[in-house]
Order: C-alpha cells, then structure tokens, then sequence
C-alpha cells in the first residue's frame, strides 16, 4: 500500500475521472461521512474518527510541538465541508474543474423557494469573501456548502482545499479572492453550462 500521503484524498476515493461514481453501488458509507462531519468547527487532528482520512504530510518540527500545518489545516476542513456536502445526495458533490465561484453562481441562479434569494446568495458570498481570518472563512463557508448540498450542486474539493489553505497568507488571499469575483460575477464574454451543472442534469 502507497504511503498515505500518496493516496487520494477521500472525496475522490469513489470518484471516476468523468466525475461520476466509479460503482454506482458503492458509495462513501454514511459512518464515514459522518466522522467526517464531526470536524465541523474543531481543529484539525482533534476528531479521532477523522484521523484514518487524512493525507497531508506531518511537519514532524510542528507535530512535536502539537501543531498541525496549514496544509493540514486546509485538508481537515476540505474533508468535513465535504462530508455535509455528500450527506445524503445520491450523486458526487466533488466534481473536478467546478470552482467555488462557479458552484455559487449556480446556486445564485436558482432561486427556487427553498429558503434563499439571489439577493441573500450574494449578501453571504460577499461576507464569506471579506473574511480576513481563516475560522471565520470557515464558518461561511459552512453555510454556503449546506445551500449547495440543498440544489445537488458540486463542487472541486481540491480546488477548494487549495483556497483554504491560500486563506492563511495575505496575498494568496487576494488571489483567491479575486478568482471567487470573476467566477461568482461571471466577468467574461461567453457563459457555457459547467460540468456537472445540477440543472444539466
């Protein structure tokens, strides 16, 4: 068996390379999406049911100390944000290539009666993005995650693992930041459907 840090990370482990089940009778089991969802709002590395999941390299210089990377960080709370995100829904919320701008345009776009507005969809991505402090991210994007679980909207986890980890440097914030804009507003000269659009399906 690879080294852990070598496998995939656990919202791929079912997931073919079109983005769809690579065996439509198997499935992440509920036990695992729910020890997953257990690290919602705690620290990375506190959840025992979490710790067989994780595949980040240990910085053994922080481990001595009893700290976690921000890699570590940035994976634990990929890894629990996705668990909300798959619970229950029959078809993968990771799907490769969807950004988190664009997964929330989506939802911005459906005004469906189900509890949100377009109005309200923007109002929390601007509060989400403004977040200087990485907890605080956290917190919206929890929230913004359980909107999108509620219209079966994927999502790129990696992509989205990697912007939490650039939430914890000024200047990749920015960037990330600025990427979120052009996808949420859709500043460009063509609007193709995404793949894995909920409302292709």
């Amino acid at each position: 068996m690879p080294p852990a840090r070598e496998r995939p990370r656990y919202w791929k482990r079912y997931i073919a390379e079109d983005g769809t089940w690579r065996d439509d009778s198997r499935r992440p089991p509920g036990e695992d999406l729910a020890a997953l969802r257990a690290g919602l709002g705690h620290e990375a590395g506190t959840i025992p049911a979490m710790w067989p999941f994780y595949r980040s390299a240990v910085d053994d210089r922080l481990a001595r100390a009893s700290k976690v990377s921000p890699e570590q960080h940035a994976e634990h709370a990929a890894l629990a944000l996705y668990g909300l995100h798959q619970q229950t829904i029959r078809v993968p919320m990771h799907r490769p290539g969807i950004r988190l701008g664009q997964a929330l345009r989506q939802l911005h776009a459906k005004d469906d009666g189900k509890g949100f507005s377009p109005e309200a969809v923007d109002r929390r991505v601007k509060i989400a993005a403004s977040a200087t402090r990485v907890p605080a991210l956290l917190i919206h994007l929890r929230g913004l995650v359980s909107q999108l679980r509620t219209v079966s909207q994927p999502l790129d986890y990696d992509l989205l693992e990697q912007d939490i980890l650039a939430w914890h440097n000024s200047e990749s914030r920015r960037r990330a930041r600025r990427r979120w804009g052009l996808d949420y507003f859709e500043w460009s000269q063509t609007r193709d459907a995404l793949p894995g659009d909920a409302a292709a399906r």
